[in-house]
């Protein structure tokens, strides 16, 4: 698996997971109540397709200093998202059991952005 070549930013696991990412949180966010589709719900579908679309545009960067910037700002909205989230269960639009799978996929998804980012330096 070592071996894969990266021949684009789609061959990038992080950024298939976090594609699958903004998908469930489009789904999560459609639980919420109707007025807060211009607030939350709309700041947390924002947050998470920042984070394939900054990969994916550093990556066509050709750069590794614009790849390596672009990757902190999707981890900044990954941080975002993890903020709003905990907003979301604090106002009880969402529970834990909720955001599980979320929560278990953004922690994964930080952790790999944060290794590409070291790995950059």
């Amino acid at each position: 698996m070592d071996n894969v070549k990266i021949e684009s930013y789609k061959d990038l696991i992080v950024w298939q997971k976090a594609v699958e990412l903004v998908t469930a949180i489009y789904k999560l966010t459609d639980q919420f109540p109707r007025e807060e589709i211009y607030g939350l719900t709309s700041q947390m579908r924002r947050s998470s397709v920042s984070i394939p679309s900054n990969i994916a545009e550093g990556k066509r960067r050709g750069t590794q200093k614009d790849y390596r910037q672009f990757l902190i700002i999707a981890f900044g909205s990954g941080s975002e998202l993890e903020t709003q989230l905990l907003i979301a269960r604090n106002l009880a639009f969402i529970n834990s059991k909720d955001t599980k799978e979320v929560d278990r996929l953004l922690d994964e998804i930080m952790r790999m952005l944060n290794v590409l980012i070291a790995k950059l330096k």
